[in-house]
């Protein structure tokens, strides 16, 4: 049974500081794979968090198991290098609005 999990992950040792977020290599490649994984209803929420460009990005994932949410990063153009997975955590959802 599929359960909702937060993702945390952070800029790795590739990224370029110099550049924002939409300006860094390879971004319309993995912007296109976030889509995909939306459109497959396994990633329901997401972004950067923080001000301005972000330091670090949150995504509520709904997946079966952590192992699932890491082989499928795992496909990300922008690879661990690029965005790393800092944490992978189950979440209870005790409270929802209907207007998601």
């Amino acid at each position: 049974m599929a359960a909702y999990y937060l993702v945390t992950r952070a800029r790795g040792p590739a990224w370029d500081w110099s550049r924002r977020r939409r300006e860094q290599a390879g971004w319309d490649e993995h912007a296109a794979f976030m889509d995909r994984l939306v459109e497959d209803g396994f990633v329901v929420l997401g972004g950067p968090v923080g001000a301005g460009d972000g330091e670090r990005v949150l995504h509520v994932v709904r997946a079966e198991t952590e192992e699932e949410i890491r082989a499928r990063l795992a496909d990300d153009p922008w690879g661990e290098d690029m965005l790393t997975t800092v944490s992978v955590e189950p979440w209870s959802v005790w409270l929802r609005s209907s207007r998601l």
